[in-house]
């Protein structure tokens, strides 16, 4: 796992439950419930859900690159390096 992208989906997922209607449908997507996420930060397939979350909802990914100060393009690549290499060590 590239810890660049693991750092970045941490602080996405920051902003992501900064906003609770926002938190709820990451939880929602994922399954998890909040002790979940928490317990499963360190597995690759949840960094994965999390960047996936924001590339899946377009005012999201925006919001949160802004946020983060960063271009949407470098999320959109983290997720899919996490979803490729999730797939790679199955």
């Amino acid at each position: 796992m590239h810890e660049e992208d693991a750092a970045l989906a941490l602080r996405a997922l920051g902003w992501i439950v900064s906003d609770e209607p926002r938190a709820e449908r990451l939880l929602g997507m994922t399954g998890l419930d909040p002790d979940g996420l928490r317990a499963s930060l360190g597995s690759q397939a949840t960094l994965a859900a999390i960047l996936a979350f924001l590339t899946g909802h377009e005012a999201d990914l925006i919001a949160c690159a802004e946020a983060l100060d960063i271009k949407p393009e470098a999320i959109a690549a983290a997720a899919h390096r996490l979803e490729g290499q999730q797939r790679m060590d199955a």
